[in-house]
């Protein structure tokens, strides 16, 4: 029996990655340095546009909170997958950081920022269990409820874009 790679399995929970979301500023949407990945924030954008606006517990329930969280991550998946290649070589996801647009009397950040946490462990089973951190704040770009970023330790892949390994050390090529 074969194992499924993790798009076949993103497929049969009914989920596609996106294409990446073009930078709203001057940075890159995700960066290797050796055997680390760092992906900048992403949030539940679709084809250029919000899917979701406003704040959790205003605007936004809990439920399509955690919707816009999963969405946020399968964009930095797919930026992910842009540097890497193929999300087969991920070992593991290191930290997961969540930031929540909340109402002023929104207490439930973890239980949004879950959407991305539980769909990363579905994916990756045990690699995909991280560190991580549900922040509330007042207000995200472009008025999107829910933001994420990740840090991923990667495995040499030929596919990866600028990273190298030289032996048992890394380098930026």
């Amino acid at each position: 029996m074969t194992k499924k790679s993790v798009e076949e399995v993103l497929q049969e929970l009914g989920f596609e990655l996106p294409q990446v979301p073009a930078p709203a500023g001057e940075y890159i949407p995700a960066k290797a340095i050796g055997d680390l990945v760092y992906v900048s924030g992403q949030g539940p954008i679709r084809n250029g546009e919000p899917v979701y606006v406003g704040r959790v517990g205003a605007e936004v329930s809990l439920e399509d909170g955690y919707k816009a969280a999963q969405l946020s991550v399968l964009n930095c998946l797919a930026a992910l997958k842009d540097v890497i290649g193929s999300l087969d070589a991920v070992e593991e996801i290191v930290q997961v950081r969540g930031f929540v647009s909340s109402a002023p009397n929104f207490y439930d950040q973890p239980a949004v920022i879950n959407g991305a946490s539980e769909l990363l462990v579905k994916l990756f089973g045990e690699r995909g269990r991280h560190a991580r951190a549900a922040i509330g704040t007042s207000v995200l770009p472009r008025n999107i409820p829910v933001e994420v970023e990740l840090v991923v330790k990667i495995r040499h892949t030929p596919k990866a874009k600028g990273v190298v390994k030289c032996g048992e050390d890394w380098e930026k090529a």
